[in-house]
C-alpha cells in the first residue's frame, strides 16, 4: 500500500535526526555559489531552520523531503500527462546508457552538490568530476527533436507537473510545522554545541597570534 503523505514526511524527519549526531563541520573551503535548493526553502523555514544553519544540516533535510515531491510528481506525471512521461521515458534511458554516472547513488547528505570544489585562482584542474559526466553524456545520440505543436502541448504538460509539485510543496510545509520542535531540538543538540566550540577556539586564535603553543 502506497504510504501517506504525512507517514513519509515523518519517515524523513526521522531519518534525519538519526543522521544530524553524526554531522560534524566541515573543515574544507565553503563555496561561492548559495545552493538553490536550500536558499530561502519555504519547507525548511516550516521546519524551523534558519539560514544560520550550516548548509550541510539543512540539505541533508531538504534533499530527503525533495525525494518526496519528485516522487508525487512522478506518479501524478505517469497517470495524467503521457507527452510529459515518454519525454522523460527517453532521457531516463538516455542517461542509463552513460558510461560514466557520478551523481547517481548518493547519500541524501550529497544529492544535488557540486560535483568538484570550487576551483582555485590560478590553479586551474586538470579535469573535473563534472568535466568528466559532462564527456559521456555529449557521446550519446541527442533526442529526436519535437514539432511546434508538440512543443507547445510539452510546456502544457511541464506547467501542470509544476502547479502540482507546488501543490505537494505546500501540503509539506504544513505537515512539517508538525516536527519543528524535534528539528530544533536536534539541532540545538548536536549542531549548535559544535558551531559554538569551533567559534571558542578561532576566538581563542585572534585573541593569541603569536602564541607559539596556538596550532
Amino acid at each position: 500500500m502506497e504510504r501517506s503523505l504525512e507517514t513519509q514526511v515523518g519517515l524523513a524527519v526521522e531519518a534525519w535526526l538519526r543522521w544530524v549526531p553524526r554531522w560534524e563541520p566541515s573543515t574544507h573551503r565553503g563555496r561561492a555559489a548559495p545552493c538553490r535548493r536550500c536558499l530561502g526553502s519555504p519547507i525548511l523555514s516550516a521546519a524551523g531552520i534558519g539560514a544560520n544553519v550550516p548548509h550541510g544540516v539543512q540539505h541533508g533535510l531538504s534533499t530527503r523531503i525533495k525525494s518526496i515531491v519528485d516522487h508525487a510528481v512522478a506518479e501524478y506525471t505517469a497517470r495524467n500527462l503521457p507527452m510529459l512521461q515518454a519525454e522523460l521515458d527517453q532521457q531516463a534511458e538516455r542517461n542509463r546508457a552513460r558510461a560514466y554516472r557520478p551523481a547517481e547513488g548518493l547519500d541524501p547528505e550529497y544529492e544535488g552538490m557540486p560535483l568538484d570544489p570550487d576551483p582555485m585562482p590560478g590553479a586551474p584542474f586538470l579535469f573535473t568530476i563534472a568535466g568528466m559526466a559532462d564527456d559521456a553524456a555529449a557521446e550519446l545520440p541527442a533526442l529526436p527533436p519535437l514539432t511546434d505543436e508538440a512543443k507547445a502541448a510539452l510546456r502544457q504538460e511541464v506547467a501542470l507537473a509544476d502547479d502540482y509539485a507546488n501543490m505537494v510543496g505546500r501540503e509539506i510545509c504544513s505537515l512539517m510545522l508538525r516536527h519543528r520542535l524535534a528539528v530544533q531540538s536536534a539541532i540545538s543538540q548536536y549542531v549548535e554545541p559544535q558551531i559554538e566550540a569551533m567559534l571558542s577556539e578561532l576566538s581563542e586564535a585572534l585573541d593569541s597570534p603569536f602564541d607559539p603553543d596556538t596550532p
